[in-house]
């Protein structure tokens, strides 16, 4: 069976960050972050977005998710998102149910929101009748592997902050971005407005663990309690943080995703060559959605797993990663034309 391209979960863990884990496994250390890799780490997250941010490490993206937007938000408050945003679609209804909050969700081509499409969503305020739109959630990369570019996230976080709005950014896949835009870190994140970023580390080579980093700092003093109640602190912090200076560490995490975006660009490339495929979404990051002809969905399944996207439009998400070689992506090829050629 070719290795599959369902996900970059479905990927193994980097060498580096194995070796990182083995180091940080002996002796002793202060739990609950007060351990010298989470200092290290820390700082080292300083270096690259900005000294002047506060730093929290997670178990997961959810938790990242949901700690980032609890910070700014109330129960009687909105979160406007895309209606693909993986707070609304794979998130179990986690937000609303730990914090309370409504989503307003958005109804995009493409992922990204619009200064024009949040505008739908902004009114009623002060009446007591109404959920308070609060925060515009962001995901870079998109989930439809698309990318916002840093004019665009400024227009929307200027926008938002003029209406007293927070800016979250869902970065599970923001080295993706980053490797894709070629910009430095910050330009996409702290300069262009945005107040707080769920960092992720577990789709780009990472075993588990993921960084919420606040630019906006001013709720970041009730954070630790936040993190507490929502099962989020890691009692050896050390093990999330020993992942995050292994990837940090001369790059390595821009590396391995842009070695995925390479891939996911040659598969598309190598794919729309095919008759029966069309490539549906821009590539951008390192995922693929691509309409195939619906009955030979289930043959290729059984030889190369990968997830249906959109059942009714017979659309298929394809997910490439850290560890896919060029020959994974010959051999897909290869069946793809056999099946559907």
């Amino acid at each position: 069976m070719i290795r599959g391209f369902g996900s970059d979960n479905f990927s193994g863990v980097l060498p580096e960050v194995f070796k990182a884990l083995e180091e940080a496994a002996y002796g002793h250390q202060h739990s609950y972050g007060e351990d010298i890799y989470s200092e290290k780490a820390e700082s080292r997250f300083r270096e690259i977005f900005g000294g002047d941010i506060e730093v929290f490490f997670v178990y997961n993206g959810t938790g990242a998710n949901i700690l980032s937007l609890s910070a700014f938000t109330h129960s009687y408050e909105a979160i406007i998102c895309a209606e693909t945003a993986h707070i609304n679609v794979d998130e179990c209804g986690a937000i609303e149910k730990q914090n309370g909050c409504k989503l307003l969700t958005v109804p995009t081509f493409n992922g990204k929101l619009t200064t024009g499409l949040i505008t739908n969503h902004l009114h009623d305020f002060g009446n007591q009748h109404h959920v308070q739109p609060k925060i515009i959630s962001l995901t870079q990369c998109t989930e439809l592997g698309t990318v916002y570019t840093c004019e665009e996230l400024k227009e929307i976080c200027d926008y938002a902050h003029a209406h007293g709005l927070y800016v979250h950014m869902d970065g599970a896949r923001l080295s993706n971005a980053i490797a894709h835009l070629g910009c430095n870190p910050q330009d996409i994140t702290r300069n262009a407005g945005i107040d707080v970023l769920s960092f992720g580390g577990t789709k780009n080579g990472m075993m588990f663990g993921e960084a919420v980093i606040f630019f906006n700092t001013s709720v970041a003093k009730e954070v630790k309690y936040l993190r507490k109640q929502y099962m989020q602190l890691h009692s050896k912090t050390r093990f999330i943080a020993a992942q995050f200076l292994a990837i940090l560490k001369d790059g390595l995490w821009l590396k391995s995703a842009a070695h995925a975006n390479r891939m996911a660009r040659m598969l598309a490339n190598e794919a729309a060559k095919i008759p029966g495929i069309r490539i549906t979404q821009e590539v951008e990051g390192n995922e693929i959605f691509a309409i195939i002809p619906r009955e030979k969905i289930k043959a290729l399944q059984k030889e190369c797993f990968f997830y249906v996207w959109d059942e009714n439009a017979s659309e298929v998400r394809w997910v490439c990663s850290f560890d896919t070689t060029e020959n994974d992506i010959i051999e897909f090829v290869n069946l793809l034309r056999k099946e559907i050629c």
